[in-house]
């Protein structure tokens, strides 16, 4: 069936063709996942200062990951803005200066974050190479944050927005995210033995997110099993929400010692605001994945003469040529 054929506007924003964001939904989905990725490392200046306030900044390279993240979202936010006023006359976020912008922005984070989790290991880990090391090292995950937002920024300027390739990218992300969290989750609660039996719902919490997803990837699906998606991610809010309640509360309850030192020193706080942030970007992934799946979840043909008939694999992602998804343009 032809474009024309199933509705579709002919013209959708994309990383590098013309059009309308029609197709995507005011204010459109990539440019919505554009502002998480900005408003994520907004907060991430917040969050790596408690962090490095720990040991108070004990190494000057600590300063790092908060002045990147402070002009990567001042970037991104001021490129954001740009789109915006100028969306009359076609602008687009990811075209133009804020193609650039982006680039420096997402590369910068793959590196720092990767940079990040060598730090953080060698801190410890490195020097005994045991379980034990690994779990009372500093958490070496927590660094990949800047990693995965980097990949999310380089997304809209390498992979056409337009294809359902961008929104399965979307979603693996997600996928990697809530892996992190499953980990991070894990060797946190170690670290006093999980103490509270209520410790191991956030572990068992991301265990089902990184099911959820895995098989989203790994088997054919239909709308009702993205409809359960829903109930999935509705589960991680939940249980960020709660998590964040918990770990507030002995700040506010103890005295003794000024709130700051509280905050700093007691358990961190913002770590299980992570489960409702990944659930934010994954649903921002499940509602664009939906609104390009066909309907009764079958794959959409080829329309004829385009690329001779035969359905194509989407670039970069596995098992797309068995989906029979066509590859854009």
């Amino acid at each position: 069936m032809s474009a024309a054929g199933r509705g579709d506007s002919a013209a959708v924003g994309s990383g590098s063709g013309s059009g309308t964001e029609a197709a995507d939904g005011p204010p459109g989905f990539p440019l919505l996942v554009e502002a998480f990725a900005a408003a994520n490392l907004g907060f991430l200046v917040l969050d790596t200062w408690l962090a490095h306030e720990t040991n108070r900044f004990a190494r000057t390279a600590e300063w790092t990951p908060v002045i990147f993240a402070a002009a990567g979202a001042a970037a991104l936010a001021v490129n954001l803005l740009r789109a915006w006023l100028g969306r009359r006359r076609g602008a687009r976020f990811q075209e133009g200066a804020g193609r650039p912008i982006g680039l420096a922005v997402g590369w910068g984070g793959i590196l720092v974050g990767a940079t990040g989790l060598v730090l953080h290991l060698t801190s410890r880990f490195f020097e005994a190479l045991t379980l034990r090391s690994l779990v009372y090292s500093a958490p070496f995950v927590a660094p990949l944050a800047f990693t995965g937002l980097g990949f999310l920024v380089l997304l809209p300027r390498m992979v056409d927005v337009r294809s359902e390739t961008w929104s399965r990218w979307v979603l693996f992300l997600a996928l990697g995210g809530f892996a992190g969290n499953f980990v991070l989750s894990l060797t946190d609660h170690a670290q006093n033995g999980f103490f509270q039996p209520v410790e191991w719902i956030p572990v068992a919490s991301a265990a089902i997110a990184v099911g959820y997803l895995t098989a989203l990837f790994a088997a054919p699906h239909g709308p009702g099993f993205r409809r359960a998606g829903w109930w999935v991610l509705g589960l991680q809010a939940l249980v960020g929400a709660v998590g964040f309640v918990l770990h507030a509360l002995p700040a506010l309850r103890e005295a003794g010692e000024p709130l700051l030192y509280r905050v700093v020193y007691g358990p961190p706080k913002f770590a299980p605001l992570l489960f409702a942030d990944l659930a934010v970007l994954g649903g921002l992934g499940l509602a664009a994945l939906g609104r390009r799946a066909p309907a009764g979840g079958r794959p959409a043909r080829a329309a004829p003469g385009a690329s001779g008939g035969r359905a194509e694999a989407s670039p970069g992602v596995p098992g797309s040529a068995a989906r029979g998804e066509v590859s854009p343009g």
